[in-house]
């Protein structure tokens, strides 16, 4: 099997419910969508690109030296909007796999986009992603951190996602494992998924992966040790700013 084409896309718009403006806040005189873009730069698996739903976006991206392209800003979701933009910039399909990074995730460690691409090592997984075993107790029940039920056997550190839930499952013993909204498509996998209307339980549940497990596509999901900071409130930026405060001078 030839080896892998990678390309980062960065899906990015400015409307949010609880926090307008996101991928433009402030983060010590940087955007935080280009915190996101040097995470992307620091992970080194390929080119970057950012799926931009509005125009000041690509301003901001493009002012950091960085890549963008405005998409619709109709666009249902992060992954429509990456599946257009690549489609615009690779229409000749040079690039095979896409990993989906998220624009709110501006302290995300970059071995973790290095992590979300080995599952693909398996021919047969369409779709790859991450999780981390649960150690606060709160987050178990907690309906906000959605949970993947995995597959894993003792010692593996690669399984196959089973589901996806924002209820406690699996129920007794074990661990519980929380999804980390970091995708790798296989890029036919990609078109396949954005072609499928939404399924009943990625309604109920709302989450949009079931869709692609009610349709039979296989995800697997790597194991890492930290979940990222999503910048999703206003004290969710306060934290990122704590996090990327620079070093002072000794």
């Amino acid at each position: 099997m030839p080896a892998a084409r990678p390309i980062v896309v960065i899906p990015a718009r400015l409307a949010a419910t609880r926090l307008p403006d996101k991928p433009l806040a402030d983060i010590h005189g940087v955007p935080m969508i280009v915190h996101v873009l040097r995470r992307a730069v620091e992970a080194d698996v390929g080119p970057i690109l950012v799926a931009a739903g509005d125009a000041a976006i690509v301003e901001a991206v493009a002012a950091a030296g960085g890549h963008a392209v405005l998409t619709d800003p109709a666009l249902p979701s992060g992954s429509d909007r990456v599946h257009a933009a690549l489609e615009r910039i690779d229409p000749g399909r040079r690039h095979d796999v896409v990993v989906n990074l998220q624009g709110d995730l501006p302290t995300i460690d970059p071995a973790l986009i290095r992590a979300a691409l080995a599952p693909l090592d398996d021919p047969a997984v369409d779709i790859a992603t991450l999780a981390a075993a649960i150690g606060e107790a709160r987050e178990r029940t907690d309906p906000n951190v959605v949970k993947a039920v995995i597959a894993l056997a003792p010692g593996a550190r690669i399984g196959r996602a089973l589901y996806f839930s924002r209820a406690t499952v699996p129920s007794g013993d074990g661990p519980l494992y929380h999804h980390i909204g970091l995708y790798a498509f296989r890029r036919a996998a990609l078109a396949r998924f954005v072609a499928l209307p939404q399924g009943a339980l990625e309604r109920r549940e709302r989450l949009e992966q079931l869709r692609a497990l009610e349709n039979g596509m296989r995800i697997d999901v790597a194991c890492v040790d930290t979940v990222p900071l999503g910048v999703d409130t206003s004290a969710d930026l306060d934290r990122a700013r704590a996090m990327l405060a620079p070093a002072r001078p000794r």
